[in-house]
């Protein structure tokens, strides 16, 4: 046994079917008053009917979160929580309304409770990401992990197949990278191996049906696991790759991790064998790498970047980008190799896990 150090985050969590009927319960334990719904506009809807349901609880709603969390819409939020004297936010919706809250969180110190409808389980964790100039770039902080989250199995219900694919996708990248992280441990690991296998399993089944409220409940605790993992350790070129696409062109966001999630792992896979095998065996695949791409292809998800809308004039600014700064990461990051990787996850090839070949092809 290796020596290894983990902390649990201080986060409460309730799982199960209409647990959003606590919510008021959960604004009263943090003693607060006045709570300011966020959203995204297309959920505007959804955080009505949660600050009707707050009655005297709410405060206001701003339907105004953005992917990537752009600085100018979060000071414009934080202005919104100052005018209406808000002493905590509720956050309904995927990784932009919590991103949002997090972000106001950090300018505020305001407790945070969300309620997640995606499987990006960025609800779970310190972790914030924020867009400014063209440029994403993420902190950990204590002051952004939400007090509460509160799953809600119908939450999920109407999210449509495509985008449950593209969440899921997203999800397990997480749990992928924590099993070959520098700072990797034994509970991350178990919890990464559970998540990718459940994911692997529900995933086919809610988007045949997607009332499947069984496969619905595996996903979303399946993205609780893996949105632990991203909590716990250090994620390495699979999401440094995604944040500069992100940043840099305005990909959308669980769409990109959708697609780069193979090519990252063959690029670290002869670097990175136990944790390869690790992540096969929980998909039930030879190949790791071959078996995220066939997983994405069956579930409907998109997997090339050009098909996002990148094109091949953007592919030298992205790996040099992706290569500038050091980052812990199994293989050594190489500008030429990443470029190669990026050629590949912009026409849509399948990678396959045979080192010797992708070395040479690629170094």
């Amino acid at each position: 046994m290796e020596s290894f150090a983990y902390s649990a985050p201080a986060t409460r969590v309730i799982f199960g079917s209409g647990t959003r009927a606590s919510l008021a319960d959960e604004v009263r334990r943090l003693s607060c008053h006045r709570a300011l719904l966020l959203s995204t506009a297309p959920q505007r809807g959804e955080a009505d009917t949660l600050a009707a349901d707050l009655g005297p609880l709410a405060a206001g709603v701003f339907a105004e979160a953005t992917m990537h969390t752009p600085v100018d819409v979060t000071a414009k939020a934080v202005a919104q929580v100052r005018m209406l004297d808000a002493d905590c936010v509720v956050a309904i919706g995927g990784g932009s309304a919590t991103g949002l809250g997090k972000a106001i969180a950090l300018h505020t110190d305001l407790p945070q409770i969300v309620l997640p409808t995606t499987y990006a389980g960025s609800e779970a964790t310190s972790i914030l990401g924020q867009t400014e100039g063209g440029r994403k770039t993420t902190l950990r902080s204590p002051k952004v992990q939400p007090e509460v989250i509160v799953y809600d199995v119908d939450l999920t219900l109407t999210l449509p197949p495509q985008q449950s694919a593209v969440s899921g996708l997203n999800a397990i990248a997480h749990a992928v990278e924590a099993l070959y992280a520098h700072d990797r441990n034994p509970v991350t690991s178990l919890l990464a191996e559970e998540g990718i296998r459940r994911f692997a399993q529900a995933l086919p089944r809610l988007i045949a049906a997607s009332d499947d409220r069984s496969a619905r409940s595996d996903a979303l605790y399946a993205a609780w696991l893996c949105g632990c993992c991203l909590n716990a350790v250090s994620m390495g070129l699979h999401h440094k790759l995604c944040h500069t696409l992100g940043g840099m062109f305005d990909l959308p966001h669980a769409e990109t991790h959708a697609v780069i999630l193979p090519h990252a792992v063959a690029y670290n896979g002869p670097a990175a064998a136990d944790a390869i095998q690790r992540i096969a065996l929980a998909l039930g695949a030879t190949d790791a790498s071959a078996g995220l791409f066939d997983l994405a292809n069956r579930l409907g998800a998109p997997t090339s970047l050009a098909a996002l809308g990148l094109k091949p004039s953007d592919i030298d600014r992205a790996a040099a980008a992706a290569a500038e700064t050091p980052y812990p990461n199994p293989r050594p990051l190489s500008q030429p190799a990443l470029r190669a990787l990026l050629d590949d996850a912009l026409c849509g090839v399948r990678p396959t896990l045979t080192p010797s070949v992708w070395e040479t092809s690629h170094a």
